[in-house]
């Protein structure tokens, strides 16, 4: 709802004033511990694992019912000696839009999970 000159009116979705990075945050890291929690590495299984983190991840930031596209990425690789190393750049509005990156490990597997979010403007 917002007012206008004194009249209410009543708006088809709440407006952005911002992406919480610290929101999308708590979401993403729930769904990996979900997902990965008590998991050993196995190969076999990263597609599951990898489609299951972005889906319930979505699915998530979705029913927090604000106006914002969103871009989930997940990447999980076997813990080695070389490390994992991974960058974004993005061109946008930093006043509405924005990213939050998760870093989850365990003693045999590192996950980094990417999300964007791109306010709907009408």
């Amino acid at each position: 709802m917002a007012r206008s000159l004194g009249v209410l009116v009543a708006l088809p979705f709440p407006l952005p004033v911002g992406f919480n990075a610290e929101e999308a945050h708590n979401i993403v890291k729930e769904c990996v511990d979900g997902v990965l929690g008590g998991e050993d590495y196995n190969h076999n299984n990263i597609n599951q694992w990898t489609a299951s983190i972005v889906e319930q991840s979505l699915t998530h930031l979705v029913k927090l019912g604000k106006a914002y596209k969103y871009i989930v990425t997940c990447a999980v690789v076997q813990k080695s000696a070389y490390g994992f190393h991974t960058a974004s750049s993005c061109f946008w509005d930093t006043t509405s839009d924005g990213t939050c990156t998760v870093r989850w490990e365990n003693r045999t597997m590192n996950c980094i999970v990417n999300v964007f979010a791109i306010a709907i403007v009408l």
